[in-house]
């Protein structure tokens, strides 16, 4: 966009374009967050994917912002720019929900760390964005659930629906999500944005109201790799108040987009075909059309147990949750919804014995896709198993297992496994609804999946595609 640009035509721009304005000073960060929160007025009430605006603190963000670039000081590339958290993320200024009514009122007094790198790196905060009831698959009863912008009709994803949604619709430049087992790449792929699912331990977890904690990743929500890789640089990084967070050493993962070399790319096109509909195969058929025109070379691998892994997310993730919920439930039990409540009493009713054996697969399936991964630089699998899938197919999710498979073998045993995968737009279907590809690499190679999801965006451009309005 030109230096003429006005806070009107602005919502659709990538982090990166809208920061280059901000730091050019052809918009003032107060100009561009005014805008959103208009922008937010008019549209939220279709769309509800804000849990909270958070106006007042977030002008005088903005104002903060301009008042450092007037004297010189630039702190990056998010330095004024707006953005929203996933209302499961502490925030002093603001309650965190975590999608549930029985944490509804929940003030803390401190920020979570990702909060904290963000505000630190001169993000403007505009709210909290909401989530299924716990970050499970179901919103609560009580609460709104997300609307995708592409269609009314159609999913919006869990349970980082209202990061999708809210990063597609043109409410902000950028959101974090969470990923237990596909909350990042599910919502992305239903709304056409690009969702990066970190290596576990690369983002700090402190402050964040968890689902199964081995298994939850928190990552940026965004229209491209680029911004992806320029939210990532801010919340990467081992935090003291999480021992679970890595020492693995951290990059300029912007400043490092060009790939070293054509990937191998691992694709099982028998899993591929045995459990994903038409659609999505033939996204996955284009996908690879585009990746052999860049000059990558694509092979086909053997999956090792993707299936039983995502048959086994369950229960692992149900005993986790269960711990998490202890003080609440069964105490305060008559105030869950219904999928929230399930999953703890499957968690509460397995046996130490039958966990352990979870455990020990687990284990074993993390190993086999290591050596899978030392043999391929990446996997491509899709977003979701199930092109664009509307609500009322999802409302079968629970009772189809042919359904249930296609959705989460493609995410969920990457959660298990916790490496890295980048989910962007890769097609369209007859409605004009977003399908998306998935790469999925090695531990700690964010770097690569970044750099392979900019060279993709680079060939192609469904990550510039946006939605007409809420019920277009």
């Amino acid at each position: 966009m030109s230096t003429t640009a006005t806070p009107t035509d602005l919502h659709f721009l990538q982090l990166h374009e809208i920061s280059h304005l901000i730091r050019t000073r052809a918009l003032s960060s107060r100009e561009v967050t005014e805008a959103m929160l208009a922008r937010i007025d008019a549209l939220e009430p279709a769309l509800q994917s804000f849990a909270t605006v958070m106006a007042e603190t977030a002008l005088a963000e903005a104002d903060r912002a301009d008042a450092l670039s007037a004297r010189g000081d630039w702190l990056g590339d998010l330095h004024g720019v707006p953005v929203a958290v996933k209302d499961l993320a502490n925030t002093h200024d603001a309650p965190t929900g975590a999608g549930t009514t029985a944490h509804a009122d929940y003030q803390p007094d401190s920020d979570a760390t990702v909060v904290a790198r963000l505000r630190r790196a001169g993000a403007v905060v505009l709210g909290k964005l909401r989530l299924t009831e716990g970050a499970f698959t179901g919103h609560h009863p009580e609460l709104p659930t997300p609307v995708n912008p592409w269609d009314s009709a159609t999913w919006s994803g869990v349970s980082s629906s209202g990061s999708g949604v809210a990063t597609a619709g043109g409410l902000c430049f950028g959101s974090l999500g969470s990923d237990t087992g596909g909350s990042i790449r599910l919502p992305s792929a239903a709304n056409g944005v690009t969702g990066l699912k970190p290596t576990w331990g690369r983002v700090s977890r402190h402050g964040i109201f968890g689902l199964a904690p081995s298994l939850d990743h928190i990552g940026p929500m965004t229209r491209s790799a680029r911004d992806a890789a320029i939210v990532l640089e801010a919340i990467a990084g081992h935090d003291p108040l999480d021992p679970t967070s890595s020492l693995e050493a951290t990059h300029s993962y912007s400043n490092r987009l060009s790939l070293e070399r054509a990937p191998l790319v691992g694709f099982d096109r028998e899993l591929a075909h045995t459990h994903f509909d038409e659609a999505t195969n033939a996204m996955l058929e284009s996908t690879i059309e585009v990746l052999t025109d860049l000059g990558w070379r694509v092979v086909e691998v053997a999956t090792p147990g993707l299936t039983e892994a995502a048959a086994e997310w369950t229960a692992l993730c149900g005993v986790e949750t269960a711990g998490v919920h202890a003080d609440t439930y069964p105490a305060r039990a008559e105030e869950y919804g219904p999928d929230l409540s399930g999953l703890i009493e499957t968690g509460r009713g397995l046996s130490a014995v039958d966990y352990h054996r979870l455990l020990e697969s687990r284990r074993a399936f993390t190993g086999r896709m290591r050596e899978l991964m030392s043999d391929v630089d990446l996997l491509l699998l899709p977003g979701i198993g199930v092109g664009s899938p509307t609500i009322e197919q999802m409302a079968e999710l629970a009772t189809d297992p042919k359904l249930f498979t296609a959705v989460t073998v493609p995410t969920a045993p990457i959660d298990s496994c916790g490496m890295p995968s980048l989910t962007l737009p890769a097609g369209s279907t007859d409605r004009g609804t977003p399908l998306a590809a998935q790469f999925v690499a090695g531990d700690f190679k964010e770097q690569l999946v970044l750099a392979a999801g900019h060279a993709f965006q680079q060939a192609t451009d469904f990550h510039t595609r946006h939605p007409e309005g809420p019920n277009s």
